[in-house]
Formats: structure tokens, sequence, C-alpha cells
């Protein structure tokens, strides 16, 4: 039986390939120790997760009594307990990806015949469609119900502990209900701190963790979204009780106002929960899409939450979720070094159906996938709002270059097109930017994405674009093109492009990617087909046989200058890993030091002040230690430029120019050879009648689904991957459903 693979899952060689004769050596010690750090790693985190289920059961107070008495005579005391017990294995598994990351090296895709068996996949079958968590894939399902049994779990166990406690109490009927609101109270607080320690986990956007599992962080963001809900939740009802309890006592406000030095200070946690409720209520969808600045503004308020939220349960509380918050820390000082940097806009060009293209300079060594996205800031919009593009150009299609696709839907984006606009001096839908970039100044972070281009892993590709989501697949089909007329492995074979669009200006995207240039004779190796479905025009216009005669552009090719920074994405892994161990030991040395010379000889044992301390540790290590990494990354990148920039000087100007940039300078976008597209108006895909047809003609085989667009779109598509998996017969395909919409 044929090897399978899943679009989530590197093509790289495992350890069966060993078993080949004709493999390195070398080759097999590398697979062998990567095989060795995945099962560690899978252990630590079973050993992690069975802490977590063990704490609420009586054993798990057993043994967490044990674990403390055993460690509390270390340096770290009670704090260390707790933080080894449940940071610390996080962090091991970090460490242990970095180390994996780095035997692996640059990663290289190794295409493989397709499978003549297959199979549903986990990661790409989605199991429920349409409900409140949008399309769930059955990895993703079995994931929500382990979080779903745990709390159900946790509940159950700490209820009939506080049964048991009133059971053994002589009180009145009234006293029985306020010492069970405050002891349930302090269950959901429990169960709530539990799951905090995974809730930083998925935003951290350059996060070795998502790298190792290639989970991108726009599909890690979801899981965020759903922890933020049941934690919030929980911390919610933690208030709750507490409230309705003192105010059975009469001692409401007293109690509110409460800040204690030995045990919880209650007025830090009343701070750190409005926050999160201010936090919360913005990201409910009416709310976060009518209004995205509130949204984002009052997101901020994650600080002040993790701060006051250390107040009030002291240090030795706390270190139970700093592990996640830790690596967040460093993810974002890692972030906010990188944003800092402006980069230069090459070109800013507004494109007919009220889009606008940016393409900005890279250095050569920057690595990304057709299918990564970028961080856009625009400081004449606003110093502070940040916003989430996929990339349309394809990384074989330049080296020093890497262009957006934006939609114009918003105030940012109608100021961004407005912006673009007075700089050409044009007052017209179709006008270009000039060639003085001062006038827009540009900070990206990122790129980020999959580690390896997983549209590249199926022989058959099915490519749902609704409006702007047609972005990211003018660079599938550039990546696809350019190694077909590069000669290069490209597993894509058979491609169908479906594009839902209201109106037939939108049309003049694709003319922007010139496919004959590309690849000359491409629909001799390449069966590519294109629908294009115009939803609010019955008609075609009388000059649809004019599209891209009409978009002029002045460009101005830049070689040299200030690029995007590779600090954060798909950069070097080498830097990246120092930067978190260097990091993570300094955490280590600053709290060591803060107990041998200050905390212990003073015999400082307020909760809420060592709490502080140790919110200022986790911060001061990642800039003390990890600082200095980054300042050397930098150096070590700036010479990279300067050594690229020296090669570049010896090759004629010319040579270095993308299909992309000569297609502009010549002010009107070429026609390509006509390929097989059909324009449907007036109309919507029938997305089972596509798929009941494709899978006539194509047979037994892997096809690979990738939408882009509204939840509608996805929903949709999504429910006919999985008719049709179900209902499949011995001959038909396998639909694997991929998702590259990215929904803040």
């Amino acid at each position: 039986m044929a090897d399978d693979h899943s679009a989530g899952e590197p093509l790289l060689q495992n350890l069966t390939d060993a078993q080949n004769e004709n493999l390195p050596r070398s080759a097999f010690a590398t697979v062998l120790v990567k095989w060795v750090f995945g099962i560690a790693m899978w252990l630590i985190l079973g050993f992690w997760v069975v802490v977590f289920f063990l704490f609420p059961s009586d054993a798990g107070t057993e043994f967490l009594e044990s674990w403390t008495s055993a460690t509390t005579g270390s340096l770290y005391g009670t704090t260390g307990s707790y933080f080894l017990l449940c940071s610390g294995p996080i962090l091991i598994i970090t460490f242990l990806a970095i180390a994996s990351l780095m035997v692996d090296g640059k990663k290289e895709l190794q295409l493989k015949t397709t499978s003549r068996y297959p199979r549903i996949r986990l990661r790409t079958f989605p199991i429920l469609v349409g409900g409140p968590f949008g399309v769930v894939s059955a990895a993703e399902f079995i994931g929500i119900c382990l979080f779903a049994v745990f709390t159900i779990w946790a509940l159950y166990a700490y209820t009939m502990q506080n049964l048991n406690v009133l059971s053994e109490l002589s009180l009145s009927s009234e006293g029985k209900w306020i010492l069970m609101l405050i002891l349930t109270g302090l269950r959901f607080g429990s169960i709530g701190l539990y799951c905090l320690a995974f809730l930083f986990l998925p935003i951290s956007r350059g996060s070795v963790l998502l790298s190792i599992i290639d989970v991108p962080f726009e599909q890690a963001t979801r899981y965020h979204i759903w922890l933020g809900h049941l934690t919030m939740s929980l911390f919610t009802l933690h208030g709750l009780c507490f409230v309705v309890a003192w105010a059975m006592e009469g001692q409401l406000l007293d109690e509110i106002l409460q800040w204690a030095d030995e045990g919880i200070a209650v007025l830090p946690g009343v701070i750190s929960l409005l926050a999160g409720l201010l936090m919360w209520v913005t990201t409910l969808p009416l709310v976060r899409k009518k209004n995205f600045e509130l949204f984002y503004y009052t997101h901020q308020l994650y600080a002040v939450f993790v701060i006051f939220l250390a107040l009030h349960v002291g240090d030795f509380i706390f270190s139970i979720a700093a592990g996640g918050i830790f690596l967040y820390v460093i993810d974002r000082f890692l972030r906010f070094c990188q944003s800092r940097r402006t980069v230069d806009v090459i070109s800013a060009t507004c494109l007919p159906g009220g889009s606008v293209e940016l393409v900005f300079s890279k250095p050569a060594n920057l690595r990304y996938t057709a299918l990564s996205f970028i961080f856009l800031q625009i400081r004449e919009l606003s110093w502070l709002q940040w916003h989430p593009f996929s990339v349309s150009s394809s990384p074989l299609a330049g080296s020093k270059h890497i262009s957006v696709l934006i939609k114009v839907l918003g105030e940012w984006t109608s100021n961004l097109k407005g912006k673009v606009l007075h700089m050409s001096g044009t007052e017209g839908e179709y006008g270009l930017r000039s060639q003085s970039r001062s006038k827009i100044t540009a900070s990206v972070e990122g790129p980020y994405g999959h580690e390896i281009p997983y549209h590249l892993t199926y022989e058959n590709l099915i490519l749902v674009a609704g409006g702007s989501g047609i972005s990211p697949f003018l660079a599938v089909l550039s990546d696809i093109l350019h190694l077909t007329n590069q000669g290069k492995p490209c597993l894509p074979k058979n491609v169908l492009l479906i594009w839902a669009i209201r109106k037939s200006n939108e049309l003049r995207l694709l003319s922007t990617l010139n496919m004959e240039s590309i690849c000359p004779n491409f629909s001799d190796k390449l069966d590519l087909e294109v629908r294009v479905y115009v939803t609010r025009e019955s008609h075609p216009p009388l000059e649809e046989g004019n599209i891209g005669e009409d978009i002029s552009t002045s460009v101005s090719p830049l070689l040299r200058g200030s690029g995007m920074s590779v600090l954060v994405g798909t950069g070097n892994r080498i830097w990246s890993g120092a930067h978190v161990i260097s990091s993570a030991v300094g955490f280590a040395v600053l709290m060591a030091l803060l107990d041998i010379f200050y905390i212990n000889p003073l015999n400082i044992a307020t909760w809420w002040y060592k709490g502080l301390l140790l919110v200022g540790c986790m911060i001061g290590s990642a800039i003390i230690f990890g600082g200095p990494v980054i300042y050397l990354w930098h150096r070590w990148e700036k010479r990279a430029v300067v050594a690229e920039e020296a090669d570049d000087r010896e090759k004629d100007d010319g040579s270095q120019q993308s299909e992309h940039f000569k297609t502009m300078q010549e002010g009107v976008v070429p026609k390509d050879r006509p390929v097989a597209r059909t324009t449907h108006y007036g109309a919507r895909p029938n997305f089972e009648e596509i798929f009941t047809s494709v899978s006539e003609r194509w047979g037994k085989v892997d096809i690979g689904v990738i939408v882009c667009g509204p939840a509608t779109l996805q929903s949709s598509v999504a429910k006919q991957c999985r008719s049709q998996n179900l209902r499949r017969g011995a001959l038909h395909p396998v639909f694997h459903y991929n998702s590259h919409s990215f929904d803040l």
C-alpha cells in the first residue's frame, strides 16, 4: 500500500524511508533523531494533560502535596515547584521542537506519487459545519471533546468535594448556600486557570510549537477564540459566585475593595475580570465586524488582564498558567523588534473592482509560501492598527519582493485607497501611485503560514475563492506555473478554480497574473479550468472583452533599501531558537537572583507583590537576555543583505526584475493565451453539481480543496466535501477540505 500524507503534514522522508538501502547514513540519523524528539514531545504532552486531569481529583491533591513537599526545598521554593509541574512541560516541549527543527534544517518538499488508495484524514475531513464553531475538522473535534470532557469532569469532581465539605459542617441553610457559592467560585476560578495555561499558545505567531505541527497562525487563531470563550465563561462564573455570596453576607463593597498582603487580593482580580470582560464582549461577531477598531484597541487590555491576574492570585498560583504566557511574551517582543522597521513600498496600485495592490521589498533569504500572509501597518493611517493580508505573489516570481492584494471594505482600507489615489494625483477609480515612497510608511510582520507549500502535495486541486479571496490563489497558480516552467517537481496536474464575485469589473484581477509569460504553452502540461460566477449581474457588460487594457501604472523597481526583516515568520530557526532558549535561561537566572538577594533575605511574603515580580522577570528576561540575541540576529541579517547587494551589482539589473514588474512597466496588463474559462452571470456556484462532476471525471484520487472567502462560502464547500466523502464509492475521490480564510 502506498504511503499516505495529509495536507497538513510535511511530505518529508519519514522513518520508514530509512529502510531504503540508498538512504545516506546522515539522512537516516536525522530521521531517527527527529523521531526520538517527536516521541519525547508526545510523551511530555501526555504527562502535562494527565496532570491537569488529575488536579480536580483527590488523587491529584495527594500527588500535588507529594510533589511540592519533594521539590519546595529548591532555590525557587513553592513557586518553582508549581512552575516546573504546570509550566515546565510546555517549555521542555518547546526546546525539543527547536532542536527538531534545527536538526531538520531547511525543509524541502519531497513530492511522492499520490496514493492509489485515497483515504479520509482527520485534519482535512469537516465533521461539523455551520454551528457555533464554524467548520470543524475531525482532528479539531477531538480537541474540542477533550476540553469539554475535562471541564465536565472537573466540575463534577470539584462539586463532589464541595458537598463533602458541606456535609461535615453544621451551618444554617443560608450559611450553606453562601459557603457553597464561595467554594464553587473557587472551583470555577481553578478550572479557568487551567484553561488559561493553553490560551496564549495559539496566538504566538512565530511559535515553534505551531511550526512543528505545521498549523498556521490564521488557523490557530480559531483555537484561541474557542479557548477564550471557555476561559472567560469560567472566570465570569467565578466572579459571579463571589459577588452573590458577598451580597448575601452584606459585605459586597468591602470584599470587592479588599487588597490583602497575605492570600488572594480581591481588587486586582476585579480589575482583571473587568478587562477580560471588555475584551470578551468586543470579540462577539456583531461588535467585531461592525467596529474592528474597538475590538482591536480593547484587546490590548490583555496586558492589564494578565498583570492584575498575577496580582490577584500571587506568584505560585499564577505559575500554573505562566508557561504559555511566557512564550507569548517572548514572541511578542520579537514581533515588536521586527515591526519597528519601515519597509520600502516598491509600488502601490489601485486595481479595478475596488482593490489595492502593494508590493514590498524583501531580502532574498526571507522564505515564505504562496499561502502565507503578513500583518501590515500604514503609519499615515494608524500607528496602532495592524491588518492581516494574504500574499498574492509566488516566492518563485521574484526573490526581492512580496505583494498583497487588499480589498476595499472598511474605513482603514478605504483610507488606504484614498491615499494611493492622492499620491498619484488620480481622481478616477483606477488610479496609480507615484514613485515617492516617502508618502507611504509601511511596517510588516511576518510572513506567517505553513512550513511547506501544502497546495503542492495534491495532484488534483479545487480552489474556491470569494471576492478578494482570489489573492492567495493567484500566488498558488503562479507557484505551479513557475515550477512547471522550470522543470522542477510539481505534483498538481489538474486544477479547477471557482471564483464567485459580485460584479464583473473584478474579473480584471485575473489579468494581473500573466500565465503565458510565466510558462509558455502551460496548457500542454497543466489542466487548468477557471469558472467565474458573477452574482449581481445578469449579463456581461459591453466592455467585457477589454478586460485588462485600461490598467496603467508607474512602477519604480527597487533592488536595494529597507526590506522586510527575517526576525519573524519562516526565518532562521537557529536564531529564533537561540532567542527562546536565552530568554528562558534568563528567566531562571532572574528568578534565582531575586530569591537569593531580595525575596529570601527580606522575607518577602506578600502574594500580590511576588506575583508582580514573577511577571516582571518574564518580561525582563525576554528583553535583557533575548534582546542581545535579536541584536546579533539583526547584525547577521544586515551582513547577509549587504552581501546580496554586492552580488546584485555584478548582475544585469534588467535580469533581476520579475515578470510582475516587467508587465506593470509596460503600462498594460497583457492578455494571456486563453484558458478554459467560463463566466456565469446571475448565478452562484452549485457545489453539489460541480463536485459530483469532478468526482466522475477525476476518479479514485485525493483532491485538495482550498477555500478562501466568507463563512457562508466555507460552510457550503465543507458540507459538500463531507457529503461526497460519506457517500463515496470505491472508484470515487476523497475531498480534503482546507480553509485559508483569516477572520480575526
